[in-house]
């Protein structure tokens, strides 16, 4: 009779033909991506998110190739149904040629795909046949770090952030703790529970069972929690919306009847603070002649402090910045600090740059305010400001925090039309006033201006695409979120230490 080691008695399983399998997963992960952005605004599917992110870590099952084609799949899904917009202000709004578009929306969204896939390849590679640490430390922490990345990497581009979508549900109370990123980690651990649920043996599934039930009672801790307190008195605050189409915003014939419309829409307000949009005034201040110093006669005369979005040139340097200038009982401006790419500066080669100039594309950078700016003032009150697409990045704020009372922030979303872009640059205004614990008063040119308070809850919009002032009581906050004072950093730190405690685990699981 002979003797067989525990590794050859083994049940052997039946096996699937290796293209059937390959080409189920990657089936299931292009699905799964493709869904995901109708956990976002203005669809609000938030749960969608965890299923999803259960559905790709299964697929990541697999070898580490294989695992990177799914995510990969499940990025080009996800992005082009979640960002097709840009076709609108790429193409369509700014005029650009038809093969150029599609190549940038193209390496756009292979960019994006490429984080993803790089994650599957990590989770694949260091996993070693364990569900819950495959699914509650690698997958977790390798999704989170790839995010963060992502909204890093080439100046960043933080779209279809998990946390985002959850802005209306229980998963948002960690945004005080640890940002956008900490509510990114909590459902994606949520969704390794999912995962290890679907296709995990029984002391797997009940250690997870028990993990879920430790973030959902960690979760309505959390969300009891009060960090920040009602400063002084409301401000009167009033966001003025033009709705001065894209098209026309710029042109020469139009500059006239613009700046006419911010003012006289302004003349009759009364309070403490008016804000007007990104680039209201469609001229440089250097070409608007005395249009300045009348709104800054008029701000004082009426008793208010006045924000205007305009274009400012250095004569030291010849540079044009785009600015918010503060008009009224205290002078002051802030220089945006962070660009678009492709749309406030170009960062191609002067080959590309002389073709574009031939092409007549625009192809001037503008420049970049300095990283320390010191905060805006109304009544007292500080206000830290961001313009267009810098509050999707909770770290822009926080030099001005906790200092700062207010969150002022102005845009222009008419690039991209009645889409579904303005809803869900709204949904990370709303993050950006949860994760600071402060109000945010924020004006646009087409929408969607808004009140939002510092629970992240919207208390008034405009009408989109409507001239329209926007008047309400705003109250300014004090005091300070753990996210305010320590950013993202120990997020990413935990993000990491679960990748790496994991990698370990399975590498000496394999050794053995």
């Amino acid at each position: 009779m002979s003797w067989k080691s525990p590794a050859s008695r083994r049940r052997v399983l039946p096996r699937t033909p290796a293209g059937a399998g390959q080409a189920g997963g990657r089936l299931v992960a292009t699905g799964a991506g493709a869904a995901l952005p109708l956990a976002f605004a203005p669809f609000g599917l938030f749960p969608l998110a965890l299923l999803s992110l259960a559905a790709l870590f299964l697929c990541w099952d697999c070898p580490p190739r294989e695992a990177a084609r799914r995510g990969f799949l499940f990025g080009v899904a996800a992005f082009a149904t979640g960002t097709w917009w840009l076709y609108i202000s790429v193409r369509l709004v700014g005029g650009t040629p038809l093969p150029v578009a599609w190549l940038l929306l193209g390496g756009l969204v292979a960019i994006m795909a490429v984080h993803i896939a790089a994650a599957g390849w990590l989770v694949a590679r260091l996993r070693a046949g364990s569900a819950v640490a495959a699914n509650l430390l690698l997958a977790p922490g390798a999704w989170l770090l790839a995010e963060w990345l992502r909204g890093w990497i080439l100046t960043g581009f933080p779209w279809l952030s998990i946390g985002y979508g959850q802005i209306d549900g229980p998963l948002a109370a960690w945004a005080p703790v640890g940002g956008v990123y900490a509510v990114t980690l909590v459902a994606a651990l949520f969704a390794g529970c999912l995962a290890t649920l679907g296709r995990g043996h029984r002391r797997e599934r009940l250690a997870a069972l028990l993990i879920a039930a430790v973030l959902v009672l960690a979760t309505f801790t959390v969300a009891r929690q009060s960090w920040v307190a009602p400063a002084g008195e409301p401000l009167r605050v009033s966001l003025v919306q033009g709705a001065v189409p894209q098209l026309l915003k710029w042109a020469p014939g139009e500059r006239r009847a613009t700046m006419d419309l911010y003012r006289d829409m302004t003349a009759g307000l009364a309070g403490d603070l008016v804000v007007w949009p990104e680039a209201a005034v469609p001229a440089p201040d250097d070409l608007v002649g005395g249009y300045l110093d009348d709104l800054r006669a008029m701000a004082r005369e009426r008793g208010f402090q006045l924000l205007v979005g305009i274009l400012t040139h250095d004569p030291d340097t010849d540079e044009y910045r785009n600015s918010l200038l503060a008009l009224g009982e205290v002078a002051g401006a802030y220089h945006k600090r962070h660009l678009v790419p492709f749309g406030e500066f170009f960062p191609v080669p002067d080959a590309v740059r002389r073709w574009m100039r031939m092409m007549n594309l625009p192809y001037a950078d503008l420049a970049r305010g300095p990283r320390r700016q010191e905060p805006l003032v109304a009544r007292g009150v500080a206000l830290a400001p961001t313009i267009c697409y810098e509050d999707a990045y909770g770290a822009e704020q926080l030099g001005f925090l906790p200092s700062a009372g207010l969150l002022v922030n102005v845009s222009n979303d008419a690039w991209f039309g009645d889409t579904i872009a303005p809803h869900q640059h709204l949904q990370m205004a709303r993050m950006r006033a949860l994760e600071t614990g402060r109000w945010m008063a924020r004006s646009t040119n087409t929408g969607i201006t808004a009140f939002i308070d510092e629970r992240g809850e919207l208390r008034a919009t405009a009408p989109s695409f409507q001239p329209f002032v926007l008047s309400g009581s705003v109250q300014p906050m004090a005091g300070a979120t753990p996210y305010v004072r320590t950013g993202n950093l120990p997020v990413l730190l935990v993000a990491a230490l679960a990748v790496i405690v994991a990698g370990a685990r399975q590498q000496g699981r394999r050794r053995s």
